[in-house]
């Protein structure tokens, strides 16, 4: 494959559960995406969004009400046993053999793969600290997170999917996953990576995908992102200044006071926020682009226009 080539491409795909005889349940609603080779794709939605139905999609673990998924150009239902050998998976829910010590695993999994390479392995286990000396069942949940990641590694798949890959994991190993992300990236591999650990996605992304209700509602560049429609703007007064006073000006909300002015949210522009200051003494003024937390939650409230793009 080539740089730019489609490594995941989603049309119009669609899955409904039958919940009952007279109710059913749309988990995915006419999703299109497009994710290129050598990109780290974050995927955010909260619990029941749709992400990880998504992800099964993919791998053909159900099958779609409508739509298709193509991975690496083939369709994920007629060709899925031979794209699984070229995928890496971890699951949000990893359920392994509990009698078994992690190097056994290792080893088993290792093998059904085959032309695993030993000593990328014990590199995986040296950097994540894990020890495989254990049996499945002592472990930590963030010691069998650290399983699943060398499992999904091992291989050196072309493409990544990590569904939730860093619960249960410390602050230094993921900050170490955030390295081993990045490392897999610049060898030209591609991550799917399903979150909701916005630190995560802005630190190591380059474009995210927010999901809502099964529905895609933006597919932007962190950068984007990052320079949203709105900002944080606080503003410091030589006399005291009730809040309302600024909370009918044209792009202004949320304003809210502080022991010696207020602080307010701004989209658009400054100027009728400047003419509504005019009466008042502005002894300083600061602004603050939003956290990536806040731009999903802006896109989560539905109160950004922006729409889904491919």
């Amino acid at each position: 494959m080539t740089a730019n080539t489609a490594v995941i491409q989603i049309e119009q795909l669609s899955k409904t559960y039958q919940r009952s005889r007279k109710e059913q349940v749309d988990a995915l609603k006419g999703l299109n995406l497009t994710i290129q080779q050598g990109e780290i794709f974050g995927y955010l939605g909260p619990n029941g969004a749709g992400k990880t139905t998504t992800i099964r999609l993919l791998l053909d673990l159900i099958r779609p009400t409508t739509g298709r998924a193509l991975l690496f150009g083939e369709d994920a239902r007629a060709n899925s046993v031979a794209l699984h050998r070229r995928i890496g998976f971890l699951p949000g829910e990893l359920n392994l053999w509990k009698g078994y010590t992690g190097q056994q695993v290792l080893d088993y999994v290792g093998k059904l793969r085959g032309g695993v390479d030993a000593a990328y392995v014990r590199q995986l286990v040296d950097r994540l600290q894990f020890d495989p000396t254990l049996k499945v069942r002592t472990y930590s949940s963030g010691n069998k997170r650290k399983l699943g990641l060398v499992l999904a590694l091992m291989n050196r798949a072309d493409l990544l999917i990590m569904d939730e890959p860093t619960g249960g994991l410390d602050p230094l190993m993921q900050q170490i996953f955030n390295e081993l992300m990045l490392d897999v990236k610049a060898e030209g591999r591609t991550v799917f990576l399903s979150s909701h650990v916005l630190s995560e996605v802005q630190a190591i992304c380059d474009r995210v995908g927010i999901l809502r209700g099964g529905e895609l509602k933006a597919v932007e560049s962190v950068s984007n992102l990052m320079h949203a429609d709105f900002q944080w703007v606080t503003l410091h007064f030589r006399e005291p200044v009730a809040a309302n006073a600024l909370a009918q000006v044209v792009g202004v909300s949320e304003v809210q006071a502080l022991p010696d002015g207020l602080r307010l949210r701004l989209v658009g522009d400054f100027d009728p926020l400047l003419r509504a200051l005019a009466p008042y003494y502005v002894t300083g003024m600061v602004t603050e682009e939003p956290t990536l937390e806040e731009v999903f939650l802006t896109y989560y409230s539905g109160t950004s226009g922006k729409e889904a793009t491919r």
